[in-house]
């Protein structure tokens, strides 16, 4: 059971997930960066942490000062919102590492999403329906022309 949530993201996603929350009875912690000192998502979480840096490398992207954040306030779980660590293994593995709960997709699945051929490889193998398309692994403009008349126009690029 998650009593506490760090969001590591900002804005009308970070408001969204806490107002879940709140309803949840689950305890809020917000990350932000110095420039986002008086934003919202900051005001309406229960506690919020300062990730000392202006730009989103230097914070919000910044995985070892989230995962500090989070073992700063007690927090049992992490959540990416949309953007920023939403899609990053390595975060979602230092999680892991970390003893906290990533909300979202093991490091696994987010590794094989995040390179399409594979993903596609990998539904056609565990037996999902693909759209036709080209799984090959030239992508000149010959081979791609050559597959495309293969699978007939209209194609989806």
């Amino acid at each position: 059971m998650i009593r506490s949530l760090l969001i590591a993201n900002r804005g009308e996603i970070a408001c969204r997930i806490m107002r879940t929350c709140r309803q949840l009875g689950i305890r809020t912690v917000a990350v932000y960066a110095t420039v986002d000192a008086a934003a919202r998502h900051v005001r309406l979480a229960d506690e919020a942490v300062c990730l000392e840096g202006a730009t989103a490398a230097d914070s919000y992207l910044a995985i070892d000062k989230i995962i500090a954040a989070a073992r700063q306030t007690g927090v049992d779980a992490v959540h990416p919102g949309f953007g920023f660590l939403a899609e990053n293994a390595v975060f979602a593995r230092a999680c892991a590492e970390a003893g906290l709960i990533f909300v979202g997709p093991p490091p696994e699945a987010i590794e094989v999403m995040g390179n399409k051929l594979r993903a596609r490889k990998v539904a056609v193998a565990a037996g999902v329906p693909v759209v036709p398309g080209y799984d090959g692994e030239a992508q000149t403009d010959e081979a791609l022309l050559a597959a495309a008349d293969a699978l007939g126009f209209p194609v989806m690029v």
